[in-house]
C-alpha cells in the first residue's frame, strides 16, 4: 500500500486514477503549513504539487521514506531537483499537459491588447458609456514575431495564421524547412524587432534569455509594437517595458508572468496600457485535470512497473552500471555544457559521440543520453532531461551518430562529443583519471589538460613570446584571479589556444579589453552550471525498465 499526499488544490477528477486504485491511499491537505508538512512527510512514498508547496531541501532531508515528487504541470522552479536527486527521489511532471491552454491564453492576452478589452469593460462595468478612449487595431495582416517554437509557440503560429497574421518565428532549433512547412518565416531576433506588430515570447528562462527584451533590444523594435508574455517572468525586463511604454514607443503589453511572484510594482500594476493577469496559462478546467491524469497515470506506473516516462531528473540504472559510469555522467554533461558554447552558443543540426577504450564494453546508453542533454540544455533549459533528450533531438530535426572504438587513446577510457552546424564544428575530448577525476584532454584541434571548473576562459591566439604574461597582467589589474592556465598548440608560431579556470567570470568590458591585446584573436567566458553528483535513486535496479 503506497501513500500520496497532495499538498495543493488538484482537480479530484485528475486524481480519479489514484483514488480509485486499490494500492494507493491519498490524503489531501492543501495549504499545509511548511513546519507541519515536516511533520507528516515522512510517513508518504509520493507528493504531489502544483506551484504553491516550496519543496525545499530542508523539506527534503525529514522525508526518509519519499520516492516520487509530482508537479502537476510543467515548470519545477518551487521543487530542489538536486536535492531530490542526491536524496535518491525521482522528479516528474506533466510537460504536454498545459500546451493548450496557455496557447490560448496568449490569443486572449493578444485579443484583448488589441482591442483594450480589460480597460474597456473596467470603464463601462463604472457606468462611462466612452466609445471614444477604446479604437483598437485588428490583427488582419499584422506581423506577429513568435520568440521561441517550442510546443507552445507553434501552437500560436498555426492559431495566429487563422488571423490573417504574418508569422515571424525565431528559435535556435527552428529550420528552413519546418518553418515553410508551418507557413511562417525564420527570421532572427533583430528581424523580428525592425517587422513585427506584436511580439510574444516563448522560450525557458535561461542565461541567455534573462533580460533578453532589454532597452537595447527595445530600442530596435518598430514604434507601436505589442508584447505578450506568458512563458516565463525575467525574460522581459519589467523596467525598461515600462520605460518604453511610458516613451509611447510600444503601444502597450500583457503580461501573465513577472519576475517577483506575486507582482506588486505599480508602475505595472497601474499602467493603462500594461494588461496583467496573475499566472493563469495553465489555468482552465481542462488543463488541471489534464496535469492530474498525467502524473496520477505516471505514479501507479513507477509504483506498479517501475516505467519512468516524464522524469526531470536522474533515471534508474543498476549499481553495476552506476559504479562504473558514475564519473562519466557528471563529466558528460559538463563536455555538452562547454561544447555548445565553443559552437558560438548556435543550435547544433549534427552531434557525434566517439567512446574509447573500455568504455566500449558498457552500456553507455545512458551516458549518451547525458551527453546530448547537456548539449540541449543551453537552449532548452529544464525542459529538456534523460527520458525525452532522444526525442527531442528527433522534433528540432538533429542528426546523432555514437561510435565505439576499443583503440584507448592513451587512455583506459575516453569520450569525444563534437557538435556541427553548417560548416562549424566544436569538439571536446575528456576522461577521467583515477586519484585526479575529470579532465578536459582536447579543445577542437588542440590538446590540454584542464579540470572542468564553473568558470572557464577559452582564449585563441597567436603562439608569441609575452601572450600569457599579457594575458596575466590584464586579468590581474581587473582584480580576477586565476586557478589554474593551459596552452595547446599545433605547431610553433602559428595559432594557439589558452584555457583558464576563473574564481568569478568576466563582465564584458574585461572581454573587450581582452581582445584588444594584440595577436589574441578570441576570448570567451565558459560556464558550467552547477551540477551535484548523480544518484540514480533508490527503486530496486532489477525492477526498473531500461531507458
Amino acid at each position: 500500500m503506497y501513500k500520496v499526499l497532495v499538498t495543493d488544490g488538484i482537480s479530484n477528477t485528475g486524481l480519479k486514477s489514484l483514488l480509485d486504485h486499490p494500492n494507493f491511499v491519498v490524503d489531501r491537505q492543501p495549504t499545509l503549513p511548511v513546519e507541519e508538512l515536516k511533520t507528516i512527510i515522512g510517513n508518504y512514498d509520493a507528493l504531489i504539487v502544483r506551484s504553491q508547496t516550496k519543496v525545499t531541501g530542508e523539506l527534503l532531508e525529514v522525508a526518509g521514506r519519499l520516492r516520487v515528487i509530482a508537479r502537476a504541470g510543467v515548470g519545477v522552479d518551487n521543487i530542489d531537483v538536486n536535492a531530490a536527486t542526491r536524496k535518491g527521489i525521482i522528479v516528474i511532471n506533466a510537460p504536454g499537459a498545459n500546451t493548450i491552454a496557455a496557447t490560448e491564453h496568449t490569443l486572449a492576452m493578444m485579443l484583448s491588447l488589441a482591442r483594450q478589452i480589460p480597460q474597456a469593460h473596467k470603464k463601462t462595468s463604472n457606468g462611462e458609456w466612452d466609445r471614444n478612449s477604446f479604437k483598437g487595431v485588428e490583427l488582419y495582416k499584422k506581423t506577429l514575431g513568435v520568440i521561441g517554437m517550442g510546443k507552445i509557440g507553434t501552437e500560436v503560429a498555426k492559431r495566429a495564421k487563422s488571423f490573417g497574421m504574418n508569422i515571424l518565428g525565431f528559435d535556435p532549433y527552428l529550420t528552413e524547412e519546418r518553418a515553410q512547412k508551418l507557413g511562417m518565416t525564420k527570421a532572427s531576433l533583430d528581424l523580428i524587432a525592425q517587422e513585427s506588430d506584436f511580439i510574444t515570447i516563448h522560450t525557458p528562462l535561461t542565461n541567455d534569455t534573462r533580460g533578453l527584451i532589454n532597452d537595447e533590444y527595445l530600442s530596435k523594435t518598430k514604434k507601436g509594437v505589442r508584447f505578450v508574455n506568458c512563458a516565463r517572468g525575467g525574460i522581459i525586463d519589467e523596467k525598461a517595458l515600462v520605460r518604453a511604454v511610458q516613451s509611447g514607443h510600444v503601444a502597450g503589453a500583457a503580461l501573465d508572468v513577472f519576475e517577483k511572484e506575486p507582482v506588486a510594482d505599480p508602475e505595472l500594476l497601474e499602467n493603462p496600457n500594461i494588461i496583467v493577469t496573475p499566472h493563469l496559462g495553465a489555468s482552465t478546467v481542462e488543463a488541471q485535470e489534464k496535469v492530474a491524469q498525467e502524473v496520477s497515470a505516471e505514479i501507479i506506473e513507477i509504483f506498479e512497473t517501475q516505467s519512468i516516462q516524464h522524469a526531470v531528473n536522474m533515471p534508474q540504472m543498476s549499481g553495476e552500471t552506476q559504479a562504473k559510469l558514475q564519473p562519466y555522467l557528471l563529466l558528460g554533461d559538463q563536455m555538452g555544457q562547454l561544447v555548445i558554447q565553443l559552437l558560438n552558443k548556435q543550435a547544433p543540426t549534427k552531434i557525434e559521440i566517439n567512446y574509447y577504450g573500455d568504455l566500449v564494453n558498457e552500456d553507455t546508453e545512458l551516458l549518451t543520453r547525458t551527453l546530448l542533454k547537456g548539449v540541449l540544455s543551453y537552449h532548452l533549459s529544464d525542459s529538456v532531461n534523460l527520458i525525452n533528450a532522444l526525442h527531442l533531438l528527433k522534433e528540432q530535426g538533429v542528426s546523432h551518430n555514437v561510435v565505439k572504438n576499443a583503440t584507448n587513446k592513451g587512455f583506459a577510457n575516453y569520450m569525444e562529443l563534437s557538435v556541427s552546424q553548417g560548416n562549424q564544428t566544436a569538439k571536446i575530448g575528456a576522461t577521467v583519471l583515477n586519484g585526479y577525476g575529470a579532465r578536459i584532454l582536447k579543445i577542437n584541434q588542440y590538446r590540454i589538460d584542464v579540470k572542468p571548473e564553473k568558470y572557464l576562459l577559452y582564449i585563441k591566439h597567436r603562439d608569441v613570446p609575452g601572450m600569457i604574461g599579457k594575458v596575466g597582467s590584464l586579468l590581474g589589474d581587473h582584480s580576477i584571479n586565476i586557478g589554474t592556465m593551459q596552452v595547446g598548440r599545433t605547431e610553433v608560431g602559428g595559432e594557439a589556444i589558452m584555457v583558464l579556470t576563473l574564481d568569478k567570470t568576466l563582465s564584458p568590458n574585461v572581454i573587450r579589453v581582452l581582445k584588444m591585446i594584440d595577436g589574441l584573436n578570441e576570448a570567451q567566458v565558459l560556464e558550467l552550471s552547477t551540477v551535484d553528483s548523480f544518484d540514480p535513486g533508490r527503486l530496486e535496479p532489477e525492477k526498473v525498465e531500461s531507458i
